[in-house]
């Protein structure tokens, strides 16, 4: 038996477009290839790496999605379906719209793989049939969450292959993001031991942990943190604001080999922070929270959004402000974006204001709704704007020599989140030249190209 694991891109040529990237392992695949039996042929193939052979054999195709690359996950799971092969969707888009994601596969898996996906291997043997929908009737237990098979990944294709996820869920409830319905509202752990045990069978040196919020229970990041510090690696992650409430849990990140963190500002705008019901932001002293950790030696990388309710043209100059006194070192500015299974969605479309249902478009960077308070025209080209001042070459020396920044410890960091980050595109001046090649795939698709 011979299962093909798929991480799809936007487009049929993805990989060439990307060019060079910082580009990550799709962690949730080689799970599923770890929750796999012995004796079945797992193959693993990364669109953002490689193009598809549709005449590769199979019995299982099994495609993970988010919302972005659905139209052509969909084509993928069409391809296949075709020439007679078994295919399941899986992953956070088909699990908030199964019967949308079931018009495309013979199984959806809804939800956590694992157990759902160990059921279907073994309907397929015993049967050679799968059920429509799988899922699971309570979260998995992830103290016994199998080592992904990293041994998978193409040599040399990522940044590092050595990618952990440590945590599970979030409590909060913020109003555009789709992880509390994925994963639950509450917080479920690995054992330290377990991980310590992972990253040292790894021998990494560097490696990146892709937890929502890495400190989200302190007592357990400040154990695993205190772990880690033997093992010295380098490492990045993504954190909440809270980081910065308390010097220990700093101090111990730090000392543990933290060299960046993605940290989801959000807004500069209190009344915006309300609405997305940011609650751990609501008060926050942004500038004081960059500070903190700056003075820590740890580079920023801070998300915000624009377009709520809330939000006026103002916006944009006084976030710009904000950054550049803050000092922070790399900054993602995207639109509000409606994502399926959200509270923004939901209340987006009872108000008749998507404008924009194509999922392609749905990728924090394309404008898909009607704003209160401004054109949609107006909010993307904010949006634009932004990026490009924040990126102008300027800017970036500055931040490069300010006196917090270590050169020396953190380039190596610093220059691939440059080069991943759209920002540095705009910088370069290929935003309209990027725009125009996907105009025009999305217009060769439309005439039934790939």
């Amino acid at each position: 038996m011979k299962v093909l694991l798929i991480s799809p891109g936007k487009d049929a040529h993805y990989a060439k477009r990307l060019g060079l990237a910082f580009k990550l392992p799709p962690l949730g695949l080689a799970t599923v290839a770890g929750l796999t039996k012995p004796g079945i042929d797992i193959h693993f193939l990364d669109e953002h790496i490689e193009e598809i052979n549709y005449d590769e054999k199979a019995d299982i195709v099994g495609i993970s999605i988010i919302t972005t690359v659905a139209p052509r996950a969909y084509r993928i799971a069409d391809e296949f379906m075709k020439r007679g092969v078994k295919v399941v969707l899986g992953g956070v888009h088909p699990s908030v719209v199964p019967e949308e994601a079931s018009l495309h596969a013979d199984s959806v898996v809804i939800g956590e793989a694992e157990g759902s996906w160990e059921r279907l291997i073994e309907d397929y043997e015993k049967t050679g049939k799968i059920a429509k929908f799988y899922s699971n009737e309570k979260r998995p237990d992830i103290t016994k969450l199998v080592e992904p098979r990293r041994d998978l990944y193409k040599k040399g294709a990522y940044i590092t292959n050595n990618t952990f996820q440590i945590t599970r869920g979030c409590p909060f409830a913020c109003s555009f993001c789709s992880v509390s319905n994925f994963f639950g509202r509450t917080y479920r752990s690995r054992p330290v031991d377990q991980v310590i045990k992972a990253i040292r069978d790894s021998k990494a040196k560097f490696c990146g942990f892709v937890d929502d919020n890495i400190v989200g229970n302190k007592e357990y990041s400040k154990r695993f943190f205190e772990e880690l510090i033997p093992l010295k690696v380098k490492w990045v992650g993504q954190a909440s604001t809270t980081i910065a409430n308390d010097e220990n849990l700093l101090r111990l990140a730090k000392k543990s080999g933290c060299m960046g963190l993605f940290i989801g500002f959000e807004s500069v705008s209190e009344l915006s922070i309300q609405e997305m019901t940011k609650s751990h932001n609501i008060k926050m002293n942004f500038e004081e929270v960059v500070k903190k950790l700056h003075d820590n030696g740890i580079i920023v990388l801070g998300a915000f959004v624009f377009g709520l309710d809330n939000d006026t043209k103002d916006i944009f100059p006084r976030t710009l402000d904000f950054v550049m006194k803050a000092k922070l070192d790399l900054v993602q500015f995207t639109p509000l974006t409606p994502l399926p299974g959200t509270a923004t969605h939901k209340k987006l479309t009872e108000e008749g204001r998507i404008i924009d249902e194509n999922w392609k478009h749905y990728d924090i960077q394309r404008v898909v709704f009607k704003p209160k308070n401004m054109t949609a025209e107006e909010l993307q080209a904010g949006c634009d704007k932004i990026w490009r001042d924040f990126y102008s070459g300027s800017n970036i020396v500055k931040r490069l020599l300010h006196p917090n920044f270590d050169f020396f410890t953190n380039i190596a960091y610093f220059v691939p989140l440059l080069i991943m980050n759209k920002g540095f595109a705009h910088a370069l001046g290929f935003n309209t030249k990027m725009k125009e090649t996907v105009a025009q795939e999305d217009a060769a698709i439309a005439r039934g190209g790939q």
